[in-house]
C-alpha cells in the first residue's frame, strides 16, 4: 500500500505502526495518540483489514496484551482490528480495554450486548435490558455514560450493537418481538420484530452521538443466512438507514459442531454478500465474525481456511474492507468440544498463516478526521 499516496489524501498512518517489527524505531505514542483523538476509522481504499477476537472468556471482556502478542506471533501479523464486548449486564464501558488495544495499534471492535445474567445463548428470552425497555428510555442514564466515556476515550473505534439479531438465539432477536407481526398498513411490508430492532438501534445511535462519540462507527452486524429464513427475517428488514450505520457487517461460519453439516467457504459469503449490497452498494462490508471448528471427519479446516483468504480478496467482492476472525475453543452441554482457534491442528495453523500473510490483509488502520 502506498502510504505516502493515503497522507497526502487526508488520511492518518500512524508513524509508530510504520516501524511494527522494526527495532531502532522511534517511540511517538504521545504524539500519535494526540493525532488519532476525534478521528474515525476509514475503510481501506485497497485491502482488507485483518483482525481478530482472541477468546476472552465467559463475558468475552477479559482483553490483555500478552493474549494479543501471542496471537499475533502465532499468525505471524499484527491485527488491524482486535474485538471484545460489552454486556449490559455488567453497567460498565470498557475504557480498560479499549484503551489497551488502541495503545497496541489496533482498533476496537465492541460488541455491545444488551443482556443480563447469565450470558448464556439459546433459551434465553428478552430480560431487562429488552428492546421495548430501551425504546421506552429506562436505560437511558447508562447508554449516556457509555457514549460519554467513548467521546472522552476520542480514539477510533468500531460498535455493533446488538449482533445477529436475524437469528433466533439472542434475547435480542426480531423473532422475540413481533417476529413476522406485519405493520399495517405498511407498503412495501414492513413486520414488527425488525421494526422494534430498528427503534432501539436508532434510539441507542442518537444518545451515543448526542455526547459527541463522533469516534464511533457503527456496523449492522448480522447473521449471514437469515434464521428463520424468511421475507420478515431478512437483513434489509433490519437496516436502520445510511445515517445509522457506517459498515455493513455479518458472520461467516462453518461447522461447529459434529451434529453439523459440512458447508464449503463460498456459498456462505456469496449470498449474504449480495443482500447486502442490494441494501446499500455504498456501504463497505465487515466480517465481523468468521471461523470453523477443527472436525476432520466432516471437512478439512485448513482447505476451508484457504478458501475464505481466497475468497474474500476476490474482486468480485469489492465491498469487503475488513475481516475478524474468531480464535476460540468451548466446551458443548454434550461434552464435546468447538475447536476454532487457528491453531487446532499444525496443518490448519499454516493455512492460516499463509492466507493472512498476503500483503492484501492490512494490519495497519487508517484514519481521517471525525466530523
Amino acid at each position: 500500500m502506498n502510504f505516502e499516496f493515503l497522507q497526502r489524501a487526508g488520511f492518518l498512518v500512524l508513524p509508530s505502526l510504520l516501524c511494527l517489527g522494526l527495532a531502532g524505531c522511534p517511540r511517538s505514542e504521545n504524539h500519535s495518540e494526540s493525532k488519532i483523538q476525534n478521528s474515525k476509522l476509514v475503510a481501506p481504499p485497497h485491502g482488507i483489514y485483518t483482525g481478530a477476537y482472541i477468546d476472552w472468556g465467559d463475558k468475552e471482556d477479559a482483553v490483555t496484551l500478552e493474549a494479543i502478542e501471542n496471537f499475533e506471533k502465532l499468525v505471524g501479523k499484527h491485527q488491524a482490528i482486535i474485538a471484545s464486548s460489552s454486556y449490559w449486564g455488567e453497567q460498565t464501558f470498557p475504557e480498560a480495554n479499549v484503551r489497551l488495544i488502541a495503545n497496541h495499534g489496533a482498533v476496537p471492535l465492541i460488541f455491545w450486548s444488551p443482556w443480563d445474567k447469565p450470558y448464556v445463548e439459546e433459551n434465553h428470552p428478552p430480560d431487562k435490558y429488552s428492546l421495548t425497555s430501551i425504546i421506552a428510555g429506562e436505560h437511558d442514564a447508562y447508554i449516556d455514560m457509555w457514549g460519554q466515556k467513548a467521546r472522552d476515550f476520542g480514539q477510533p473505534m468500531v460498535v455493533s450493537f446488538a449482533n445477529e439479531m436475524n437469528g433466533s438465539w439472542f434475547p435480542w432477536s426480531g423473532i422475540h418481538y413481533g417476529g413476522s407481526t406485519r405493520i399495517p398498513d405498511s407498503n412495501p411490508p414492513r413486520y414488527e420484530g425488525p421494526e422494534t430492532f430498528k427503534k432501539a438501534y436508532r434510539h441507542i445511535v442518537d444518545r451515543v452521538r448526542a455526547k459527541g462519540a463522533n469516534n464511533i462507527q457503527w456496523v449492522l452486524h448480522l447473521m449471514n443466512y437469515s434464521l428463520p429464513q424468511e421475507p420478515w427475517n431478512l437483513a434489509a428488514q433490519y437496516y436502520p438507514g445510511p445515517k445509522y450505520c457506517d459498515w455493513l457487517g455479518f458472520s461467516l461460519y462453518g461447522v461447529q459442531t459434529a451434529d453439523d453439516e459440512w458447508a464449503p467457504f463460498a456459498p456462505l459469503l456469496d449470498w449474504p454478500y449480495e443482500e447486502l449490497r442490494r441494501i446499500d452498494a455504498t456501504k463497505p462490508i465487515m466480517i465481523c465474525e468468521w471461523g470453523v471448528a477443527e472436525l476432520p471427519l466432516l471437512g478439512s479446516k485448513a482447505d476451508w481456511l484457504r478458501d475464505g483468504f481466497r475468497a474474500m480478496k476476490d474482486p468480485k467482492y469489492p465491498n469487503i474492507k475488513a475481516c475478524i476472525f474468531w480464535h476460540e475453543r468451548w466446551q458443548n452441554s454434550d461434552g464435546r468440544y468447538s475447536n476454532l482457534r487457528v491453531n487446532s491442528t499444525p496443518e490448519a495453523l499454516e493455512a492460516y498463516r499463509q492466507g493472512v500473510a498476503d500483503p492484501v490483509y492490512l494490519d495497519k488502520p487508517i484514519f481521517a478526521p471525525a466530523k
